[in-house]
């Protein structure tokens, strides 16, 4: 384990969007109405109720990179308070991604990685970006670059509770190229989703780096295609949401994307998807559109590998309990 220190970037003032993100803005004509809001509420540090909101967290969402650069999403569980901020510049997690994690080897000293602490039940979620500073055989310390609150919608209710260390299983991890039977039966339940995206620049003082985002909708909301050449495609619907763009804004630089969907049950499954994406507007895909009451574009991902781990991660996962009211009436 590697136990060497990294110093984080400087401090900075609030960073506002990057270019990708200002250039969808521009799209819709809302870049000037944004850009002050970016400034205020994209922070260098975690405000006071952030961090006794993570404290509370059974569970974790982490984006990063691997080896190759290619985004993976995975979850990292523990009982409340495995998420520890001393200070409101540093995040202590006392977990770790396990063998057969796509993210097993990412964390390391100077990795860029973004967090996402939700609370399904209240559909409250704040994230988290920035650098590692530490790693040791408990866990690994974050420097905040970034923190920011995102709003409730289209979170599905639901009470997901930690089941206690060594609850996970030990099936056998699966890698395939393409969803089988059983990742394509779990995709088309989903009601939600995690996403992992990061722009390509290592600024040595911005904090650009990676990203973790949910996405919901109602069940079967992502929809899957299998083209002639043998190629597998999801279509993921882009609902009315705060126009910031952060995920869209990384894939427009960076079309390199990782999803995880999570295997109802106690403890959960994951299934990880790794893909390339493309941003579909109105014009690009007419009759996709119509066919997902709601959406605002599309992410067409192509799908470059899978990794399906049942029975991952030590907590429950049940159905939800309320839908959000925020869903697309179909």
């Amino acid at each position: 384990m590697d136990t060497t220190p990294h110093r984080p970037p400087p401090e900075h003032p609030g960073r506002g969007f990057h270019a990708g993100e200002r250039l969808l803005q521009a799209r819709i004509g809302v870049e000037e109405e944004l850009a002050p809001i970016g400034q205020r509420v994209i922070r260098d540090h975690m405000p006071e109720q952030h961090r006794e909101f993570f404290a509370q967290l059974p569970f974790i969402v982490l984006g990063a990179a691997d080896a190759t650069g290619q985004p993976w999403a995975t979850l990292l569980a523990g009982p409340p308070g495995f998420l520890h901020s001393p200070t409101p510049q540093r995040l202590r997690v006392a977990a770790l991604p396990p063998a057969g994690d796509p993210l097993q080897a990412a964390i390391r000293p100077g990795a860029r990685i973004g967090l996402l602490g939700i609370q399904p039940a209240t559909r409250r979620r704040n994230r988290v970006n920035g650098v590692v500073t530490a790693v040791d055989a408990g866990g690994f310390e974050l420097a905040v670059l970034e923190s920011f609150g995102n709003c409730p919608k289209y979170i599905q209710g639901r009470e997901v509770v930690y089941l206690g260390e060594g609850a996970a299983g030990a099936a056998p991890v699966r890698w395939l190229n393409a969803p089988d039977t059983v990742a394509q039966q779990l995709i088309a339940a989903a009601d939600s989703l995690f996403i992992a995206s990061r722009h390509p620049g290592e600024d040595a003082v911005l904090a650009y780096g990676a990203d973790a985002s949910h996405r919901g909708g109602p069940p079967g909301f992502v929809r899957l295609s299998v083209a002639a050449d043998g190629s597998t495609a999801l279509l993921l619907p882009d609902y009315a949401g705060n126009r910031f763009f952060n995920t869209f804004g990384n894939l427009l630089l960076e079309p390199r994307v990782g999803l995880v969907f999570l295997a109802a049950g106690a403890p959960a499954g994951l299934l990880h998807v790794a893909g390339r994406a493309e941003i579909l507007e109105a014009g690009d895909a007419p009759a996709q559109l119509a066919a997902l009451p709601g959406a605002e574009r599309l992410l067409r991902i192509v799908v470059t590998a899978v990794c399906h781990r049942p029975q991952a991660v030590p907590l429950s996962w049940p159905a939800a309990f309320q839908p959000s009211p925020f869903l697309p009436a179909e």
